[in-house]
């Protein structure tokens, strides 16, 4: 029995082009102005501090200028960006920036119109609810917060993000579970990335593929949540 469902976020739960068009550009215009406004706070100063911990073990890094200067993180910032990072020092900075954007009413969290209903439905029924995406906990929190079909946080239960493990990473998900206190197989993920749904089952959980549109080839899939 399903006690639990365990949400990815982009191309599940929200169009993955809200992230592209929205958030990424966003972050990235403000990058300069983070580094510079919150220097010396713990929270940049354990970026920078990861960053170059990254960057030292990344053969195809851009160079990265010893020095106290934080814009100096910048090329690398972009590069990490550029490649599809998912990387946690990245994550961190853009949540910070992501954060103010949505406390000046600048950002709106995007849903899917079956999200909100099939959350509520889950709740009403018992099932804990948690998010685990490759965003940081933070930005998983404000996208909720501030979602376009008004606060969803109250229906959620818990979150967890790449300090869990990769998402590709069955062992990820047995730790998720564990943290849930339950069983691998009470825990349904719901993810629309074919080698995340592997990773879970391997790990011992229940998985369907969140197709949108539906996509052929996958039998088990489901286009939207309204029949789960």
């Amino acid at each position: 029995m399903t006690q639990a469902v365990l949400l990815d976020i982009e191309g599940t739960t929200t169009p993955i082009d809200f992230v592209t068009r929205t958030l990424f550009p966003y972050a990235r215009a403000r990058l300069a102005e983070a580094l510079t406004t919150r220097r010396g706070t713990p929270e940049v100063d354990t970026v920078l501090h990861d960053l170059r911990a990254l960057h030292a073990a990344d053969p195809e890094a851009p160079p990265f200028p010893s020095g106290d200067d934080p814009l100096l993180a910048l090329p690398y910032l972009h590069f990490l960006m550029d490649h599809d990072r998912k990387v946690t020092p990245l994550k961190t900075l853009q949540g910070l920036i992501w954060q103010a954007g949505y406390a000046q009413g600048a950002l709106r969290g995007e849903v899917y119109p079956d999200v909100p209903p099939a959350l509520a439905r889950w709740h009403a029924a018992g099932k804990r609810l948690a998010i685990y995406s490759s965003g940081s906990i933070t930005a998983q929190q404000l996208l909720f917060r501030h979602s376009t079909a008004g606060d969803l946080t109250p229906l959620l239960s818990g979150y967890f993000d790449t300090t869990t493990g990769p998402k590709q990473d069955a062992a990820s998900y047995g730790t998720i579970a564990a943290a849930l206190r339950l069983p691998p197989e009470a825990v349904l993920f719901l993810s629309d990335h074919p080698a995340e749904i592997a990773a879970a089952q391997a790990a011992g959980l229940k998985a369907i593929q969140v197709t949108r549109p539906p996509a052929a080839g996958f039998p088990d899939s489901v286009a939207d949540f309204n029949s789960l």
